[in-house]
């Protein structure tokens, strides 16, 4: 696997296809290879670029709290170290916030973004979720742990398909398999980003396009943190898909994966 060095750690990442780079930023807990079901389609179009993130997968996992900023210098330095003037910018959950921080503070490196799951501040439920990860993550299986992430991201529809079910149960037999799993530190840094992101006064200064995406269900991170979102973007469209949660975008996968083309297209 390649790496490089960037603002002081050395970051993993995955090229797939060939073209205009699509740089994909993987939320909390999860390696850049969980994009695997949206890369499959988007590099046949792009240059899709799967990194895994600070504090997880084979990329270092250095003590202490991360932020955001912190996490989106991060990607500006892989840019650098890749030759890449600008990319098109897939981000999803905490992927999202990173994606944020990186059109505000290295805008010119940012040709539109997709925001997917989003939030811009946390409120004192959201602060609450991810200090409960952070416990649990302390305290129960690698197979429990996985099970309270999937409470958290699926919705009914997906609890009531069975072959959906099935690919959970085997998620979590998978958890207890990984010969890499996240380590405590590693979660509890990536949670301290989640909770203390708060640019909400400066989402006016991000002129990039931008595609703010979710699903109505979503329990993480409901639905208001999206709204208020593309409220405050000065060049946003919404779309959140009905019946679906923090994995709308598995949920509706085909539809997802293609809206993402037409936005970044556009």
């Amino acid at each position: 696997m390649p790496t490089v060095s960037t603002n002081g750690i050395e970051m993993n990442y995955e090229v797939h296809g060939e073209g205009e780079p699509l740089i994909c930023i993987m939320g909390i807990t999860a390696p850049g290879e969980v994009w695997e079901e949206h890369v499959k389609v988007w590099s046949q179009h792009y240059q899709c670029i799967t990194p895994d993130n600070r504090g997880v997968g084979l990329t270092d996992k250095p003590e202490g709290d991360y932020t955001s900023a912190m996490m989106a210098d991060d990607y500006a330095g892989l840019m650098d170290a890749l030759g890449i003037e600008s990319a098109n910018i897939v981000g999803c959950s905490m992927g999202s916030i990173i994606a944020q921080q990186l059109a505000l503070r290295h805008p010119d490196k940012v040709k539109n973004v997709v925001l997917m799951c989003s939030w811009a501040r946390c409120d004192a439920y959201a602060k609450s979720v991810f200090e409960h990860i952070k416990t649990l993550k302390a305290k129960v299986s690698p197979a429990e742990f996985m099970e309270y992430i999937q409470l958290l991201i699926f919705a009914k529809k997906s609890w009531d398909d069975s072959e959906v079910y099935q690919s959970m149960l085997e998620g979590r037999q998978a958890a207890m398999e990984n010969e890499n799993p996240q380590p405590l530190h590693g979660l509890c840094g990536q949670a301290a980003a989640c909770i203390n992101h708060d640019v909400y006064d400066q989402l006016k200064d991000i002129k990039a396009p931008c595609l703010v995406i979710g699903g109505e269900d979503d329990q993480f991170t409901p639905r208001w943190m999206a709204d208020e979102i593309h409220a405050a973007l000065p060049n946003s469209t919404l779309h959140l898909y009905p019946a679906s949660g923090h994995a709308f975008h598995w949920e509706n996968l085909e539809d997802f994966n293609q809206r993402v083309l037409d936005f970044v297209g556009s």
